[in-house]
Protein backbone atom coordinates (compact mmCIF):
# COMPACT_ATOMS: atom_id res chain seq x y z
CA UNK A 1 0.00 0.00 0.00
CA UNK A 2 1.32 3.43 -0.90
CA UNK A 3 1.67 5.59 2.18
CA UNK A 4 0.79 9.27 2.47
CA UNK A 5 3.56 10.69 0.24
CA UNK A 6 4.05 14.10 -1.40
CA UNK A 7 3.20 12.92 -4.90
CA UNK A 8 0.39 12.07 -7.26
CA UNK A 9 1.50 9.01 -9.22
CA UNK A 10 0.24 7.05 -12.18
CA UNK A 11 2.16 4.17 -13.77
CA UNK A 12 1.34 2.38 -17.00
CA UNK A 13 3.07 -1.00 -17.22
CA UNK A 14 3.42 -3.40 -20.12
CA UNK A 15 4.13 -6.96 -18.97
CA UNK A 16 7.14 -8.72 -20.47
CA UNK A 17 9.10 -5.82 -21.96
CA UNK A 18 12.84 -6.42 -22.20
CA UNK A 19 15.47 -4.15 -20.73
CA UNK A 20 18.23 -2.28 -22.51
CA UNK A 21 16.16 -0.08 -24.81
CA UNK A 22 17.36 3.35 -25.87
CA UNK A 23 15.34 6.26 -24.50
CA UNK A 24 14.69 9.74 -25.81
CA UNK A 25 13.12 12.84 -24.29
CA UNK A 26 12.58 15.69 -26.71
CA UNK A 27 10.48 18.70 -27.50
CA UNK A 28 8.30 18.30 -30.59
CA UNK A 29 7.76 20.97 -33.20
CA UNK A 30 4.12 21.35 -32.16
CA UNK A 31 3.34 24.02 -29.55
CA UNK A 32 0.13 24.09 -27.52
CA UNK A 33 -0.67 27.16 -25.43
CA UNK A 34 2.87 28.43 -25.89
CA UNK A 35 4.67 25.28 -24.71
CA UNK A 36 6.17 22.55 -26.94
CA UNK A 37 4.62 19.12 -26.79
CA UNK A 38 7.00 16.61 -25.24
CA UNK A 39 7.76 13.08 -26.45
CA UNK A 40 9.19 10.36 -24.22
CA UNK A 41 10.05 7.34 -26.34
CA UNK A 42 11.90 4.04 -26.52
CA UNK A 43 12.67 1.43 -29.16
CA UNK A 44 10.55 -1.73 -29.33
CA UNK A 45 12.25 -4.89 -28.11
CA UNK A 46 12.40 -8.11 -30.13
CA UNK A 47 9.52 -9.71 -28.24
CA UNK A 48 6.40 -10.24 -30.37
CA UNK A 49 4.16 -11.93 -27.80
CA UNK A 50 3.81 -9.18 -25.20
CA UNK A 51 2.45 -5.63 -25.39
CA UNK A 52 5.02 -2.86 -25.10
CA UNK A 53 4.76 0.86 -24.42
CA UNK A 54 6.79 2.87 -26.93
CA UNK A 55 5.97 6.54 -26.43
CA UNK A 56 4.12 9.04 -24.27
CA UNK A 57 3.23 12.52 -25.50
CA UNK A 58 2.59 15.21 -22.88
CA UNK A 59 1.21 18.74 -23.34
CA UNK A 60 2.79 21.01 -20.69
CA UNK A 61 0.80 23.96 -22.01
CA UNK A 62 -2.46 22.20 -21.20
CA UNK A 63 -1.95 21.23 -17.57
CA UNK A 64 0.46 18.36 -18.46
CA UNK A 65 -2.33 16.55 -20.34
CA UNK A 66 -1.18 13.00 -21.11
CA UNK A 67 -2.18 13.44 -24.73
CA UNK A 68 -1.20 10.05 -26.12
CA UNK A 69 0.38 6.77 -25.10
CA UNK A 70 1.51 4.61 -27.99
CA UNK A 71 2.01 0.86 -27.63
CA UNK A 72 2.76 -2.20 -29.69
CA UNK A 73 0.11 -4.93 -29.33
CA UNK A 74 0.40 -8.53 -30.58
CA UNK A 75 -1.73 -8.93 -33.68
CA UNK A 76 -2.46 -5.19 -33.87
CA UNK A 77 0.93 -3.55 -34.27
CA UNK A 78 1.45 0.00 -33.05
CA UNK A 79 -1.63 1.87 -31.85
CA UNK A 80 -2.57 4.79 -29.63
CA UNK A 81 -4.13 3.81 -26.31
CA UNK A 82 -5.87 7.16 -25.79
CA UNK A 83 -8.53 8.88 -27.89
CA UNK A 84 -6.81 11.86 -29.53
CA UNK A 85 -5.83 12.97 -33.05
CA UNK A 86 -2.15 13.16 -34.07
CA UNK A 87 -0.20 15.62 -31.97
CA UNK A 88 0.22 17.90 -34.99
CA UNK A 89 -3.54 18.53 -34.74
CA UNK A 90 -3.46 19.30 -31.02
CA UNK A 91 -3.35 23.10 -31.57
CA UNK A 92 -6.53 22.78 -33.61
CA UNK A 93 -8.51 20.69 -31.11
CA UNK A 94 -7.05 22.55 -28.11
CA UNK A 95 -6.82 26.11 -29.44
CA UNK A 96 -4.67 28.75 -27.75
CA UNK A 97 -7.30 31.43 -28.28
CA UNK A 98 -9.22 32.41 -25.15
CA UNK A 99 -12.14 33.32 -27.37
CA UNK A 100 -12.22 29.81 -28.83
CA UNK A 101 -11.74 27.94 -25.55
CA UNK A 102 -12.02 30.37 -22.63
CA UNK A 103 -12.14 27.78 -19.85
CA UNK A 104 -9.94 25.07 -21.34
CA UNK A 105 -12.78 22.56 -21.75
CA UNK A 106 -11.08 21.11 -24.83
CA UNK A 107 -8.50 19.61 -22.47
CA UNK A 108 -10.99 17.05 -21.17
CA UNK A 109 -12.16 16.13 -24.65
CA UNK A 110 -8.96 14.33 -25.72
CA UNK A 111 -6.11 12.34 -24.24
CA UNK A 112 -5.99 12.37 -20.46
CA UNK A 113 -6.46 15.63 -18.56
CA UNK A 114 -5.17 15.93 -15.01
CA UNK A 115 -7.95 17.36 -12.82
CA UNK A 116 -7.12 19.59 -9.85
CA UNK A 117 -7.97 20.97 -7.31
CA UNK A 118 -11.26 19.13 -7.83
CA UNK A 119 -12.61 16.51 -10.20
CA UNK A 120 -16.11 16.32 -11.66
CA UNK A 121 -18.89 18.88 -11.05
CA UNK A 122 -19.51 21.66 -8.54
CA UNK A 123 -22.81 23.55 -8.46
CA UNK A 124 -23.55 27.07 -7.25
CA UNK A 125 -25.45 30.30 -7.91
CA UNK A 126 -24.81 31.71 -11.38
CA UNK A 127 -23.38 35.22 -11.46
CA UNK A 128 -25.13 38.03 -13.29
CA UNK A 129 -22.69 37.92 -16.19
CA UNK A 130 -23.01 34.14 -16.48
CA UNK A 131 -19.25 33.62 -16.24
CA UNK A 132 -18.98 32.19 -12.74
CA UNK A 133 -20.88 30.35 -10.03
CA UNK A 134 -20.82 31.36 -6.38
CA UNK A 135 -20.47 28.58 -3.83
CA UNK A 136 -18.77 27.58 -0.58
CA UNK A 137 -15.55 25.56 -0.64
CA UNK A 138 -14.19 24.44 2.71
CA UNK A 139 -16.11 27.19 4.47
CA UNK A 140 -14.88 29.90 2.10
CA UNK A 141 -17.08 31.74 -0.41
CA UNK A 142 -15.57 31.40 -3.89
CA UNK A 143 -16.48 32.12 -7.50
CA UNK A 144 -15.69 29.21 -9.82
CA UNK A 145 -15.65 29.32 -13.62
CA UNK A 146 -19.09 28.55 -15.06
CA UNK A 147 -17.70 26.37 -17.80
CA UNK A 148 -20.19 23.55 -18.44
CA UNK A 149 -23.85 22.62 -18.83
CA UNK A 150 -25.93 19.81 -20.27
CA UNK A 151 -27.40 19.83 -23.76
CA UNK A 152 -31.05 20.29 -22.75
CA UNK A 153 -32.52 23.80 -23.14
CA UNK A 154 -32.03 25.76 -19.93
CA UNK A 155 -29.62 23.22 -18.43
CA UNK A 156 -27.96 24.51 -15.26
CA UNK A 157 -24.49 25.96 -15.73
CA UNK A 158 -21.88 24.67 -13.29
CA UNK A 159 -18.13 24.28 -12.81
CA UNK A 160 -16.42 21.20 -14.22
CA UNK A 161 -13.11 19.35 -13.84
CA UNK A 162 -10.92 21.69 -11.90
CA UNK A 163 -8.88 24.79 -12.58
CA UNK A 164 -5.75 23.75 -14.53
CA UNK A 165 -7.28 22.73 -17.86
CA UNK A 166 -5.40 25.40 -19.81
CA UNK A 167 -2.69 26.22 -17.25
CA UNK A 168 0.83 26.08 -18.71
CA UNK A 169 3.40 24.19 -16.67
CA UNK A 170 6.78 25.85 -17.10
CA UNK A 171 10.50 25.28 -16.53
CA UNK A 172 10.14 21.92 -18.27
CA UNK A 173 13.16 19.72 -17.63
CA UNK A 174 13.88 16.80 -19.98
CA UNK A 175 16.20 13.92 -19.18
CA UNK A 176 17.05 10.60 -20.85
CA UNK A 177 19.43 7.77 -20.08
CA UNK A 178 19.87 4.03 -20.42
CA UNK A 179 16.85 3.13 -18.29
CA UNK A 180 14.31 5.96 -18.57
CA UNK A 181 13.22 9.26 -20.09
CA UNK A 182 11.41 11.95 -18.14
CA UNK A 183 9.81 15.39 -18.31
CA UNK A 184 9.14 17.55 -15.25
CA UNK A 185 7.10 20.75 -15.00
CA UNK A 186 5.85 23.02 -12.23
CA UNK A 187 2.79 25.21 -11.76
CA UNK A 188 2.73 27.81 -9.00
CA UNK A 189 -1.06 27.93 -9.00
CA UNK A 190 -1.35 30.27 -5.99
CA UNK A 191 -5.12 30.63 -5.37
CA UNK A 192 -5.98 29.58 -8.94
CA UNK A 193 -6.74 33.13 -10.04
CA UNK A 194 -8.77 33.91 -6.92
CA UNK A 195 -11.01 30.87 -7.34
CA UNK A 196 -9.77 28.64 -4.48
CA UNK A 197 -8.72 28.85 -0.82
CA UNK A 198 -5.07 28.97 0.29
CA UNK A 199 -2.10 28.63 -2.11
CA UNK A 200 -1.13 25.57 -4.18
CA UNK A 201 2.03 24.39 -5.92
CA UNK A 202 1.79 21.47 -8.38
CA UNK A 203 4.73 19.57 -9.84
CA UNK A 204 4.26 16.89 -12.50
CA UNK A 205 6.95 14.43 -13.54
CA UNK A 206 6.26 12.01 -16.40
CA UNK A 207 8.59 9.02 -16.75
CA UNK A 208 8.90 6.33 -19.43
CA UNK A 209 10.83 3.20 -18.49
CA UNK A 210 11.41 -0.21 -20.09
CA UNK A 211 8.23 -1.68 -18.70
CA UNK A 212 6.23 1.34 -17.59
CA UNK A 213 4.97 4.82 -18.16
CA UNK A 214 4.17 6.89 -15.11
CA UNK A 215 3.60 10.38 -13.87
CA UNK A 216 3.74 11.95 -10.45
CA UNK A 217 2.02 15.12 -9.34
CA UNK A 218 2.92 16.78 -6.09
CA UNK A 219 0.15 18.92 -4.62
CA UNK A 220 1.56 21.12 -1.86
CA UNK A 221 -0.24 23.63 0.35
CA UNK A 222 2.15 26.59 0.38
CA UNK A 223 -0.42 28.95 1.89
CA UNK A 224 -1.56 29.79 5.42
CA UNK A 225 -5.07 28.31 5.30
CA UNK A 226 -6.55 24.83 4.97
CA UNK A 227 -6.35 23.71 1.33
CA UNK A 228 -9.13 21.44 -0.05
CA UNK A 229 -7.69 19.13 -2.71
CA UNK A 230 -9.45 16.69 -5.00
CA UNK A 231 -7.39 15.11 -7.79
CA UNK A 232 -8.44 12.98 -10.73
CA UNK A 233 -7.40 11.85 -14.18
CA UNK A 234 -9.67 11.88 -17.24
CA UNK A 235 -8.24 9.38 -19.78
CA UNK A 236 -10.21 8.21 -22.82
CA UNK A 237 -9.08 4.60 -23.30
CA UNK A 238 -9.76 3.34 -26.82
CA UNK A 239 -11.18 -0.09 -27.62
CA UNK A 240 -8.76 -1.34 -30.31
CA UNK A 241 -11.34 -3.59 -32.00
CA UNK A 242 -13.87 -0.77 -32.32
CA UNK A 243 -16.54 -3.23 -31.09
CA UNK A 244 -18.00 -1.58 -28.02
CA UNK A 245 -20.79 -4.06 -27.16
CA UNK A 246 -18.45 -6.98 -26.47
CA UNK A 247 -15.95 -4.96 -24.44
CA UNK A 248 -15.89 -5.85 -20.77
CA UNK A 249 -15.48 -3.61 -17.74
CA UNK A 250 -14.46 -4.51 -14.22
CA UNK A 251 -15.11 -1.95 -11.48
CA UNK A 252 -14.48 -3.21 -7.91
CA UNK A 253 -17.27 -1.12 -6.40
CA UNK A 254 -20.21 -1.97 -4.16
CA UNK A 255 -22.26 1.18 -4.77
CA UNK A 256 -23.24 3.77 -7.34
CA UNK A 257 -24.21 7.40 -6.79
CA UNK A 258 -27.59 8.27 -8.31
CA UNK A 259 -27.97 11.36 -10.47
CA UNK A 260 -30.91 13.49 -11.56
CA UNK A 261 -30.43 12.48 -15.22
CA UNK A 262 -27.71 11.83 -17.79
CA UNK A 263 -27.80 15.40 -19.09
CA UNK A 264 -26.99 17.35 -15.92
CA UNK A 265 -25.42 14.31 -14.19
CA UNK A 266 -25.92 16.04 -10.83
CA UNK A 267 -25.72 13.71 -7.81
CA UNK A 268 -28.85 13.45 -5.70
CA UNK A 269 -27.03 12.32 -2.56
CA UNK A 270 -28.52 8.83 -2.83
CA UNK A 271 -26.16 5.87 -3.04
CA UNK A 272 -27.42 2.41 -4.00
CA UNK A 273 -25.92 -1.11 -4.20
CA UNK A 274 -24.84 -2.37 -7.62
CA UNK A 275 -25.07 -6.09 -6.80
CA UNK A 276 -27.56 -7.86 -9.05
CA UNK A 277 -28.14 -4.80 -11.26
CA UNK A 278 -26.98 -3.98 -14.76
CA UNK A 279 -24.34 -1.76 -13.14
CA UNK A 280 -22.65 -4.67 -11.40
CA UNK A 281 -19.13 -4.90 -12.84
CA UNK A 282 -17.50 -6.10 -9.63
CA UNK A 283 -16.87 -9.75 -10.54
CA UNK A 284 -13.38 -10.96 -11.35
CA UNK A 285 -14.34 -11.28 -15.02
CA UNK A 286 -16.27 -8.01 -15.03
CA UNK A 287 -19.26 -7.72 -17.34
CA UNK A 288 -19.82 -6.70 -20.97
CA UNK A 289 -20.92 -3.15 -21.74
CA UNK A 290 -23.59 -4.26 -24.19
CA UNK A 291 -25.94 -1.35 -24.91
CA UNK A 292 -25.62 0.21 -21.44
CA UNK A 293 -24.82 3.94 -21.41
CA UNK A 294 -22.62 4.97 -18.54
CA UNK A 295 -21.85 8.31 -16.93
CA UNK A 296 -21.78 7.08 -13.37
CA UNK A 297 -19.77 7.43 -10.18
CA UNK A 298 -18.92 4.12 -8.53
CA UNK A 299 -18.24 4.16 -4.79
CA UNK A 300 -17.28 1.93 -1.84
CA UNK A 301 -14.28 0.57 -3.66
CA UNK A 302 -13.10 -2.93 -2.77
CA UNK A 303 -9.42 -3.02 -1.88
CA UNK A 304 -6.99 -5.84 -1.22
CA UNK A 305 -4.84 -6.36 1.87
CA UNK A 306 -2.30 -3.87 0.50
CA UNK A 307 -4.96 -1.19 0.04
CA UNK A 308 -5.10 -1.53 -3.75
CA UNK A 309 -8.17 -1.50 -5.98
CA UNK A 310 -8.11 -3.07 -9.43
CA UNK A 311 -10.28 -2.07 -12.40
CA UNK A 312 -9.97 -3.53 -15.89
CA UNK A 313 -10.95 -2.76 -19.48
CA UNK A 314 -10.97 -5.84 -21.71
CA UNK A 315 -11.50 -5.94 -25.47
CA UNK A 316 -11.77 -9.69 -26.24
CA UNK A 317 -12.02 -9.14 -30.00
CA UNK A 318 -8.61 -7.43 -29.96
CA UNK A 319 -7.09 -9.70 -27.29
CA UNK A 320 -6.41 -6.52 -25.35
CA UNK A 321 -6.53 -5.90 -21.63
CA UNK A 322 -5.78 -2.85 -19.53
CA UNK A 323 -5.54 -3.21 -15.75
CA UNK A 324 -5.93 -0.04 -13.68
CA UNK A 325 -4.70 -0.42 -10.11
CA UNK A 326 -5.48 2.44 -7.73
CA UNK A 327 -2.71 2.57 -5.16
CA UNK A 328 -3.58 5.75 -3.31
CA UNK A 329 -5.86 5.40 -0.27
CA UNK A 330 -7.36 8.82 -1.07
CA UNK A 331 -8.97 7.50 -4.26
CA UNK A 332 -12.59 6.89 -3.27
CA UNK A 333 -14.44 6.92 -6.60
CA UNK A 334 -14.37 5.82 -10.23
CA UNK A 335 -16.29 7.99 -12.66
CA UNK A 336 -17.00 5.99 -15.82
CA UNK A 337 -18.17 7.61 -19.05
CA UNK A 338 -18.96 5.18 -21.87
CA UNK A 339 -21.40 6.42 -24.55
CA UNK A 340 -22.99 3.69 -26.65
CA UNK A 341 -21.90 5.18 -29.98
CA UNK A 342 -18.18 5.56 -29.16
CA UNK A 343 -15.38 3.00 -29.04
CA UNK A 344 -13.76 4.37 -25.90
CA UNK A 345 -14.20 4.23 -22.13
CA UNK A 346 -13.27 7.15 -19.91
CA UNK A 347 -12.40 5.46 -16.63
CA UNK A 348 -11.46 8.11 -14.09
CA UNK A 349 -10.00 7.22 -10.68
CA UNK A 350 -10.51 10.27 -8.48
CA UNK A 351 -10.41 11.47 -4.90
CA UNK A 352 -13.79 13.15 -4.68
CA UNK A 353 -17.42 12.58 -5.52
CA UNK A 354 -19.23 15.12 -7.67
CA UNK A 355 -20.25 18.36 -5.94
CA UNK A 356 -18.27 17.37 -2.85
CA UNK A 357 -19.25 20.33 -0.64
CA UNK A 358 -22.97 20.09 -1.36
CA UNK A 359 -25.46 19.65 1.51
CA UNK A 360 -26.86 16.60 -0.32
CA UNK A 361 -24.09 14.45 1.15
CA UNK A 362 -25.16 15.22 4.76
CA UNK A 363 -21.59 15.99 5.82
CA UNK A 364 -20.36 12.54 4.75
CA UNK A 365 -16.74 12.24 3.69
CA UNK A 366 -16.81 13.03 -0.03
CA UNK A 367 -13.13 12.43 -0.76
CA UNK A 368 -11.63 15.92 -0.59
CA UNK A 369 -8.27 16.01 1.17
CA UNK A 370 -8.08 18.94 3.59
CA UNK A 371 -4.42 19.89 3.76
CA UNK A 372 -2.90 21.92 6.54
CA UNK A 373 -0.29 24.54 5.60
CA UNK A 374 2.85 22.78 4.39
CA UNK A 375 1.12 19.44 3.81
CA UNK A 376 1.04 17.40 0.59
CA UNK A 377 -1.18 14.66 -0.78
CA UNK A 378 -0.77 11.60 -3.02
CA UNK A 379 -2.77 10.30 -5.96
CA UNK A 380 -1.39 6.99 -7.21
CA UNK A 381 -2.63 4.74 -10.02
CA UNK A 382 -0.90 1.94 -11.91
CA UNK A 383 -1.96 0.67 -15.34
CA UNK A 384 -0.87 -2.63 -16.82
CA UNK A 385 -1.34 -4.01 -20.32
CA UNK A 386 -2.08 -7.72 -20.61
CA UNK A 387 -3.33 -10.27 -23.10
CA UNK A 388 -6.68 -11.67 -21.83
Amino acid sequence: MIRYLPVLALVLTAIGCQHGSEFQARNLGTKVNGEPAVSLSRARSGSSSRPQILEAVVLPGRGMNIYQIRAWLPGKGEIGLLFSPPVEQAPKVMPDSLAADPFGNASFGYGGAILAPFANRIRGRLSGDGKSIETMIGGHPVALPANFHGKSPGAEVHSMHGLILRSPFTAIRLAAGNSEASATGTLDAADFGGHWPSQTRLTVKAVLRDNSFGFTVTANNVGDEILPVGIGWHPYFVLPSGKRDQARLRIPAEQRALTDNYDNVFPTGQVVPVAGTEYDFAGLAGAPLGKLFLDDCFLTIEKDARGRAVAEIIDPAARYGLRITSLSPQITAYQVYAPVDKAFIALEPQFNRADPFSHIWNSNNTGMAMLKPGATVTYAVELELFVP
